[in-house]
């Protein structure tokens, strides 16, 4: 179920006997789309590692997962269509340049690595956040400064916008990644979000 202000999210419960254990976004994504081409349900999975397991508060501890203090929690999924080609990902997607001046970024899960780059973003709200930058080099180490802390926000040179769905046309081709992986190039881009679509344990 979706959550809802001030109502409790996640509920006690260790991973099947069915569950996957994944150390990253990427070894997440993979099996998500691995049942998605297989035409099978999503299986649970056990979250030892990456920026989704982080957002939850996940420990990496392995033998949690299977014990009585395990959390098991309804995610959503991310669905992106890039220059009409279909992605999953459960972290984010990120479209950028080199020097990250411009930049397309969906966030399911608040964290990319070590920034706190979706501050607001929920794994749980069926929303995902959206941030396009066309930023000046003076911006530049601005804005990386504050990346830590979540502080960046708002920003004039920084589109923020918060939906089930979102569609860009960036003015170049970027090159884009999904849960931490090169997919290839894209200009094009329509993201979406599937409520609910994972049971994943912390």
């Amino acid at each position: 179920m979706t959550i809802e202000k001030g109502k409790p999210w996640g509920a006690p419960g260790a991973l099947p006997a069915d569950g996957v254990v994944v150390r990253s976004d990427a070894e997440a994504r993979a099996v998500v789309e691995e049942a998605r081409r297989s035409g099978r349900p999503f299986p649970p999975l056990g979250l030892l590692g990456g920026d989704l397991c982080r957002t939850l508060g996940g420990t990496g501890d392995e033998s949690r997962l299977r014990s009585p203090e395990a959390v098991t929690f309804p995610v959503d999924l991310g669905e992106a269509l890039v220059d009409g080609r279909l992605f999953l990902f459960v972290a984010h997607l990120v479209a950028r340049d080199r020097l990250w001046r411009h930049s397309f970024v969906a966030m399911n899960a608040q964290w990319l690595g070590a920034w706190n780059l979706g501050p607001r973003a929920h794994p749980g709200d069926a929303k995902l956040d959206t941030y396009e930058s066309a930023l000046g080099l003076s911006d530049l180490p601005k804005v990386r400064a504050r990346l830590h802390h979540g502080a960046h926000l708002p920003h004039p040179r920084i589109k923020e916008r918060r939906g089930p769905a979102v569609q860009v046309e960036l003015p170049r081709s970027l090159s884009v990644s999904v849960d931490g992986v090169v997919v290839g190039r894209g200009r094009s881009l329509s993201v979406r979000v599937e409520p609910d679509a994972l049971s994943v344990v912390i």
